[in-house]
Order: C-alpha cells, then structure tokens, then sequence
C-alpha cells in the first residue's frame, strides 16, 4: 500500500464482493467446474499480473479467458503460437498503402485488454522475445514509434506439457515476468456430465450470451480497493522469508536442497503481496492472513524454482519443495 492510500473500509470491501460476485456468476455459467482457475483469473485482473497455465487441450483456458473479457466490456484477442510467427504478427507493422503513398501502422492483436497466447512454447525465442516489452512495459515499439496498450492490459499464455516436439522452452527472464503459474487437471465425471447438459440446453452458444457484470471503470476501481488491502509487517517478513529460503533451502529442508537449481527472484516477493492482497479482498476482506500467503504459494512460486537434472532423475517434483519449505517456515 502507498504511503499516501489508506486501508480500503467495510464499505468499499462490500461494494467490491457484490462486483466479484456478479464476474464469478458469469464465469460460472460458462466454465464448469475449473474453481482454482477462475481464482486465477480474478487475481491477474484485479492485480494486473500476467498469468501462465499449463494443462493438456480441452480444460477451458480459452473459454475462461473469452468469458474474463466479455463480463467486464473488455477487448480480446486470441494469439495461436506457431514456430512460422513473427514478432511483427504480434505486435503489429507498418504498411505500405499505395493510394496515398505512404506507410501506416496497423497495431497488432497484442493491443487488447486481455491478450491469450495460446501454446506460447511453440513459438519462437525471437517471437517470444517480442512479448516482454508489452508485458513489462506495457507498450510497443513500430517503426522507431510508441504505443501504449489499452489499460487494463492482461496476458494470459498456456502452454501444453504433453508435446515438446517443435516447442521452445520459455527462457527463466520471461518465465518470471509471469505472476503465476497455475496447474490444470481434468474436471471430474460429474462435471463432464454438466458440460454437456449445458451444451445441449444452449448455454454456450453466442446468442444466449449474458449482459457484462460490470465496466472497465469497475475494474479500475477494484484494482485501487486491492491495492489498499493492508498487509501487516509480520505478513510481509514471513512471505520474504518464504522467497529468500528458495535461495538458501539448505536451512530450510536439508538435502532437498541439492535439487534446486536457483531460486525465486524479488519479483517473487512483489507477486506474493499483490496477490495476497488480491485473494483477502476475494475473500471479503481489508487485510491479510497467513493463509492467503500459503494458498497462492504454489501459483506464485513453482515457475520461478528451478529444478537441476538430478531431480528429473529422482522425479522430484517443484511443490514437493514449496511444501517442505512452507512447513520448515514459521507461521506468523
């Protein structure tokens, strides 16, 4: 929280749950079950952190990203990765026009409020290399010229862990431009049975389309409410200490820590307490608890961890460290 913002109060709390509730009753009409997801969506919006989820094909990413967009009026732009893609396929080009002779600017899909990079792994490092302006600066560059994106500006990438032939692997600068990180599984048999009762009664088709939630105003709004969560100093050490421990695990959880290869960076630190104060007032809150800090752990920590190949070897997965360290770390 600024110096100069002071605790968002009962009132401002209040007015931003019946606007979540109504973003989360229009994700619910469209995406069937998925809760972790739509908790990931509605922290990179009220946080402006970019979102990296990685699942197998068919689990609603794209829906999920369509239906973010159109409950609160925003602009959508679906980006499918290639290894052909050019970064000016991205970001836009200039253009010849031969009837006035001149070149013009044709801005590419990245200028939307909510941009999906579909399979982003499958497009090139000199492709992928085009995104970090636009994701940390939020602008692009055409032709020696500048153009801010439209705020509020939100990438949303996905990558498909099954397939590595023709992928390029996201280096670790562009991995921790990603806020978080999240993990999809299967919906179970009884969702499945609900996915398709709504298919055949009509929900997902165009014209049954529900109103917008709320405006783009309503999410500017909330972005300040969530910025004025107010975190206690304890919570603070004790989310530091969780990203310093990744750096010096061998305090923390002994041998393990020979598997890691580097730890997270402050970025780490700036994920966790924005979106910790994001996920309080999700949850109704003006403050933090030591429970909003462990649940996004995971999503804030598990891309930023790296892993040497002797834990390939053993199979020894990322949240098996996150776990040990969390429960090495004392709770405030």
């Amino acid at each position: 929280m600024a110096p100069d913002e002071r605790p968002a109060n009962t009132q401002e709390i209040t007015q931003a749950q019946a606007i979540l509730s109504r973003i989360q009753k229009y994700l619910d009409s469209l995406v069937v079950g998925q809760v972790r997801l739509r908790e990931t969506l509605l922290l990179g919006l009220l946080t402006g952190g970019h979102l990296l989820l990685e699942s197998v094909p068919g689990l609603a990413k794209t829906t999920a990203a369509a239906a973010l967009a159109d409950s609160v009026e925003a602009s959508f732009n679906r980006i499918q990765c290639t290894p052909d893609l050019l970064p000016s396929d991205i970001i836009g080009s200039q253009i010849y026009n031969s009837s006035t002779g001149a070149f013009e600017t044709q801005l590419g899909p990245v200028h939307a409020n909510l941009v999906l990079l579909d399979e982003i792994n499958r497009s090139s490092a000199k492709t992928q290399s085009a995104m970090l302006e636009a994701m940390q600066e939020k602008q692009t560059t055409i032709g020696g010229k500048t153009y801010p994106l439209p705020e509020p500006f939100l990438v949303m990438a996905t990558q498909n862990p099954i397939e590595q032939e023709g992928t390029y692997q996201l280096p670790e600068a562009q991995l921790d431009r990603f806020m978080l990180k999240d993990l999809l599984d299967y919906p179970n048999p009884d969702q499945e049975m609900e996915i398709l009762r709504r298919l055949d009664a009509g929900v997902f088709d165009k014209a049954a389309k529900m109103p917008p939630a709320c405006s783009l105003e309503d999410v500017h709004m909330l972005r300040s409410y969530a910025r004025s969560i107010y975190i206690d100093p304890a919570i603070t050490r004790y989310l530091v200490e969780i990203v310093t421990a990744t750096r010096s695990a061998g305090r923390y959880i002994g041998p393990l820590a020979g598997f890691i290869e580097c730890g997270a960076s402050p970025r780490a630190s700036i994920a966790f307490t924005n979106a910790s104060r994001a996920l309080a007032m999700i949850r109704g809150r003006n403050y933090v608890i030591p429970e909003d800090v462990k649940d996004i752990a995971h999503r804030v920590l598990r891309h930023r961890i790296l892993l040497n190949f002797e834990a390939v070897a053993e199979d020894i997965k990322v949240e098996r460290i996150i776990n040990d360290l969390l429960a090495a770390i004392r709770t405030p």
